[in-house]
Order: structure tokens, then C-alpha cells, then sequence
């Protein structure tokens, strides 16, 4: 049996199935300002090379983003409803058309997963195992579905299948070190969502921790995020 058919951990055990978590803490890093997307992109990049080549840390980058579209390698152009609001970038991320903006929570993913097992399966649920964790700190109960992409939530007080997005994901895997990662829908302006059909669904809405009622502060969401990653992935250098 090779190395990729029974990963070990760091101590040289064998590892569980599904199991993603390292014993090497995880660099931290929080933007305070707005960061441009491009600019963005050319950071991860080359971190994510560093990352493969030994020479940086694995790391987790938190932060926002000024209003724009992205189109992910299955964007259908017709989903673009606005195509002159905000700029729209195209991106080697999976999925499709994406808002970003003020009040919204990026989380940039750059794991090295030659030493986290190699199951692209296990590593994905995680990512969505680590935003529901995030949003239980908050009451907020998310859940996923089989036939789409993201982290719903319940809203019967509409109708009995109600549901909205309050997060989304999409990654890009380079020499098995991933790139991009999720967004969680603190309080940015539901209304910009309405220039995209986001994620190519059109038959529900999207939510907020915000429009559910909760005020809660960026600072709050960071650190029910650090504590919800170390539960599944290990420790972070805070």
C-alpha cells in the first residue's frame, strides 16, 4: 500500500479516514482593510507554492473583500444578471458566480494536503464541517445538501421548505496545496447578491448572521473560526 493509501499523521501513526488534522500549527493572518481580489490571488498563489516547496507555512488568511463578482470554472455567463455593478473576476476556483463585499468573511485556505491525507472528499466536508461549527457558536444551526453547493439554514417562518445561503465555498488544489476556501455571510448587503444568480441557484435566497437577528462583530466570527478549525484541522498560531 503506498503513502496517498494510508496517509500517516505527524507522529507516524496510522490516520483515520477523513481524518485532515496536523500537529504543526497553522499560520494566522486577519486583514483589517478591504484587499483587492487580484492582488489577493497573486498572494496565494505564491504562498501556496512556498507551501509546497518547504518554505512557508501552511496558513489561513482572513479578510474582506471591495464589492465584486467572481466566476468560478463552471460560471455560466447567463447567471451574471449585472454585468456593469461591480468588477467581475474570472478565478480558477470551482463552482460559479460568487459576491464578495464589506461584511462578508473570507477565509482563504492554504493547506498542504501531502500531509493531511489526500482525500479531496474528506477535505471538502471538513471545510463545510468547520463553517457549520463556526455558525453552532452563534445558535445558528447550518446544514449542507447533497444536490448544491454551500452551508443553508432553515427559514420556515416562510414556508416549510424554506431555505437560504448563508455560506459559501469553492477551492483550487495546486501540487495538492489548496487555494481560495469559503465566505460566511456576517452582515454585508444582501442586495448585491441580486446582480449574480449565486452558485447558478436560483430557487433560494441568501441570508446573513445579520438578517438572522444577530448582531455580532468580524472579531467575534474570527475567533469562533480559530476555535472551530483547531476541532478539525489542529492548531493555529494565533
Amino acid at each position: 500500500m503506498s503513502a496517498a493509501e494510508n496517509p500517516a499523521t505527524s507522529s507516524g501513526a496510522p490516520r483515520a479516514a477523513g481524518d485532515l488534522r496536523s500537529q504543526t500549527p497553522v499560520e494566522w493572518l486577519i486583514s483589517d482593510c478591504l484587499v483587492d481580489y487580484e492582488e489577493a490571488v497573486r498572494f496565494m498563489q505564491a504562498r501556496a507554492e512556498a507551501i509546497a516547496d518547504g518554505t512557508a507555512r501552511e496558513l489561513i488568511w482572513l479578510l474582506e473583500h471591495p464589492p465584486l463578482y467572481t466566476a468560478g470554472t463552471s460560471a455560466d455567463f447567463a447567471d451574471l444578471l449585472a454585468p456593469d455593478r461591480f468588477p467581475v473576476h474570472r478565478t480558477g476556483r470551482g463552482g460559479q458566480f460568487t459576491y464578495h463585499g464589506p461584511g462578508q468573511r473570507i477565509a482563504y485556505v492554504m493547506l498542504d494536503l501531502n500531509r493531511r491525507g489526500k482525500d479531496v472528499r474528506a477535505f471538502v466536508a471538513a471545510l463545510e464541517g468547520w463553517i457549520i461549527d463556526t455558525l453552532d457558536r452563534f445558535n445558528v444551526q447550518g446544514e449542507v445538501r447533497g444536490d448544491r453547493v454551500g452551508v443553508w439554514v432553515r427559514r420556515p417562518h416562510r414556508a416549510p421548505d424554506a431555505e437560504d445561503k448563508i455560506a459559501a465555498l469553492g477551492i483550487r488544489l495546486k501540487r495538492w496545496v489548496s487555494m481560495h476556501g469559503l465566505s460566511i455571510n456576517v452582515a454585508p448587503e444582501l442586495e448585491h447578491f441580486t446582480g449574480i444568480v449565486p452558485c447558478g441557484i436560483s430557487t433560494y435566497g441568501v441570508t446573513s448572521l445579520a438578517d438572522l437577528g444577530l448582531i455580532v462583530s468580524m472579531a467575534e466570527v474570527d475567533m469562533a473560526l480559530a476555535d472551530a478549525f483547531e476541532d478539525r484541522f489542529g492548531p493555529v498560531a494565533r
